[in-house]
């Protein structure tokens, strides 16, 4: 169960790949028979404190203008056409189909005397949501998100429970889109609500008596819903029953650039409410639900800080917070004596990072990251350490929350060759019991991963892990796929990829470089990479990839490089700064325009990573790495840009500009295409279909392109 009411809402949403096989004498991909649209320029000029800054691709911005749909159409063509020439293509397919076809399941969530949890059988587009009485009780279906859409695009999560655990708010997001629609079901009759709530984006429900508080905006202008920007997002009260225009509203945001959450606490006597100006930064007010209170204390004011209030016992509220904590620590705050003189530390910092905490059954479990591994470890709730539960092996460890009451929790555990697993922990003896593992169709014991350490181009010493079956020869010919993504505090600990196992079984490198920029050692290593810093972020990806060859794990004829939304804007800077290192990049759903990117939707948030080019502090800078801006006429890697039309976070717009100005100044033989997916967006809640369908022309395009034949 997520108590988090703020999630960052920038987070890494793509299904990872990974790529490779061995060498062979095929031809590789060229222009001699590609021609790509014409697409026509514009005469848009910016001046930016001075600087003339062309913007001749300005008209592709309207996304749903009929010129732009045209030229949407004639790129799919062009690339589709590509793509249908390589004869392996359709073996790639039917191989990744194989691999997709296992059960996978969700950590189970108790809520009552009923257990929930999503499976999806193998090949389901979406994975469907159980539930059962008790452990021993056979399942039934309780929402199945496949008959709500005729092709698969329909995505249903459960947002949360009522207290006394008789309804429960659910979110439908269609196509892609942000945007979700919530609805009420009385859980024991399965009995759908009357209740709709519409225009929901980055925002829970959080029950209280016989309603729940939610975040919402107005409705956006008809035809510009996946586009223009969200602002003065407010909180709503919905009576269970109401129709949305009783709603009350709690609070407006004061400036239309801000977001705001509620939580309300597990006893129902506070309501929290956390506001921030963009990715990071929260102020916290709350209000106590059991008096006469109108309005909201400050608990924690200004952007400068991160908290998230994990619990409270009576007036006094547990707190996870990064204030006076790079690495973060968790304090007890009284709401009497809130000043922080008065502050209590359970858990200090340690040199490790707290990447997530949460409580359940009366204990606090507090999940640290070690060079990019998760340890876990259970507190009581005055913070005395009572142990560390043991886990399978070095990988990455996910749950371990729950309710007051609870005896048992469910948690689950992956790394690059162990598939999700899931288990049951129990509270009181500390011992974890295998609920589910993943059965897939390869062989783990013949797969290895190693983390080495390299040097950035200023001396900063970089965490890369390498997965590869064992026994390659390091003679610099594998195909590798190198991936980052270096921003908004995400750390990329290990994770299974069933696409990964086509990579590594032709003999393939998977290398993963957790660049600055992320959250992998705590504040420090995120601002060592944002704003000012960014470059630091290109240069480590730039050294991961100098560091494969140098070692002969690859060469630049053999390496590729992926990333998706902020790690897009990795691959599209570094291929533009060193294009001749690498042979294929793959920049997915990515901010490629530095110099508008605040203009839509929630890009306004995402300036306390980046910067703005509103100010003159930021323009040159943002200026010189923009990869739209820093595309010259020169040869390029065969690039595959890869978008949707329903990407309401990253709008398209972005990989649109990108690629026709490549096509236009791109002075090599190798292609560069856009593949743009229709009725999906930044990447949650993709079709399995449409999965298997995007990582297979991942695949055929990086094989083709590296003149590498699979085994297939």
């Amino acid at each position: 169960m997520m108590k988090n009411p703020v999630a960052h809402l920038f987070a890494l949403s793509l299904l990872v790949l990974s790529a490779c096989s061995n060498p062979s004498s095929m031809k590789t991909g060229s222009l001699d028979k590609l021609t790509y649209p014409q697409t026509h320029k514009g005469n848009q000029v910016d001046d930016y404190f001075g600087t003339k800054v062309a913007d001749p691709y300005r008209w592709l911005e309207n996304d749903t203008a009929r010129e732009v749909k045209n030229w949407v159409a004639e790129q799919n063509k062009v690339t589709n056409a590509f793509l249908d020439q390589i004869d392996y293509r359709a073996k790639i397919k039917d191989r990744l189909t194989k691999l997709m076809n296992f059960p996978r399941y969700s950590s189970p969530q108790k809520a009552g005397e009923y257990y929930f949890y999503s499976r999806n059988d193998g090949l389901q587009n979406q994975a469907v949501i159980f539930f059962q009485k008790g452990l021993t009780a056979g399942p039934k279906v309780f929402l199945d998100p496949n008959t709500m859409s005729a092709d698969g695009t329909a995505a249903v999560a459960l947002v949360s429970f009522s207290h006394d655990k008789k309804y429960v708010t659910y979110s439908v997001n269609q196509s892609g889109s942000d945007w979700q629609n919530m609805y009420v079901m009385e859980v024991a009759s399965q009995k759908k609500q009357v209740d709709e709530l519409k225009w929901v984006k980055f925002g829970g429900a959080s029950w209280c008596g016989d309603g729940f508080y939610y975040s919402r905006y107005d409705a956006p202008k008809p035809g510009k819903e996946f586009s223009n920007s969200n602002e003065f997002q407010k909180i709503y009260f919905h009576k269970l029953g109401d129709a949305q225009e009783k709603d009350v509203l709690i609070y407006a945001c004061k400036e239309a650039k801000q977001y705001v959450g509620s939580q309300v606490t597990e006893d129902e006597r506070y309501l929290l409410l956390y506001i921030s100006a963009g990715t990071e930064g929260t102020e916290m007010m709350y209000k106590d639900l059991h008096s006469k209170q109108k309005d909201f204390n400050m608990l924690f004011p200004g952007f400068e800080h991160d908290y998230m209030v994990l619990d409270n016992n009576d007036d006094k509220f547990i707190v996870e917070t990064n204030n006076g904590a790079a690495n973060k620590r968790i304090l007890e705050v009284d709401t009497k004596h809130p000043e922080p003189a008065a502050w209590k530390e359970l858990v200090p910092e340690q040199p490790e990072l707290i990447s997530s905490s949460a409580t359940a059954g009366g204990k606090l479990f507090v999940n640290y990251l070690k060079d990019v591994t998760t340890h876990v470890y259970q507190f009581d709730l005055s913070g005395k350490k009572e142990h560390e539960i043991m886990l399978p092996a070095l990988g990455t460890a996910d749950g371990f929350s729950g309710y007051r009451d609870d005896k048992t929790i469910f948690y689950s555990f992956t790394s690059f060759t162990y598939p999700s697993s899931i288990y049951q922990y129990d509270i009181a003896s500390g011992v974890s019991t295998l609920w589910h593992r993943a059965e897939v169709q390869f062989k783990p014991g013949e797969y290895e991963t190693r983390q080495v350490f390299y040097p950035s181009k200023d001396g900063t010493k970089i965490p890369l892990f390498l997965v590869y079956k064992k026994g390659i020869k390091l003679d610099g010919t594998n195909p590798t796929l190198l991936y980052g993504y270096g921003g908004f505090n995400i750390s990329l600990s290990p994770w299974f990829s069933t696409s990964n196992i086509v990579l590594m079984e032709n003999g393939g490198v998977y290398a993963v470089a957790n660049i600055r920029g992320g959250n992998e050692y705590g504040e420090k290593w995120h601002k060592g990479g944002n704003l000012l810093n960014k470059q630091n972020v290109f240069d480590d990806f730039i050294a991961a990839g100098e560091y494969l060859i140098k070692e002969k794990y690859t060469s630049s004829e053999k390496l590729a490089i992926e990333g998706g939304s902020n790690g897009g804007l990795l691959v599209g800077a570094c291929m533009t700064q060193r294009p001749e290192l690498f042979k294929v990049a793959f920049p997915e759903v990515g901010v490629l325009d530095m110099l508008r990117f605040h203009k839509f939707t929630v890009g306004w948030g995402w300036v306390v990573e980046y910067g703005s080019s509103d100010s003159s502090a930021y323009f040159d800078y943002l200026y010189k790495y923009s990869p739209l801006h820093n595309i010259k006429e020169i040869a390029y890697p065969a690039t595959l840009v890869m978008t949707a039309d329903h990407d309401d976070r990253v709008v398209p717009a972005h990989s649109f500009k990108f690629i026709a100005t490549l096509q236009e100044k791109n002075k090599g033989v190798l292609p560069v295409l856009i593949r743009i997916e229709s009725k999906a967006g930044h990447g949650a809640g993709k079709p399995v279909s449409k999965i298997i369908e995007e990582q297979s022309d991942k695949w055929a395009f990086m094989f083709y392109n590296m003149g590498v034949k699979p085994i297939y």
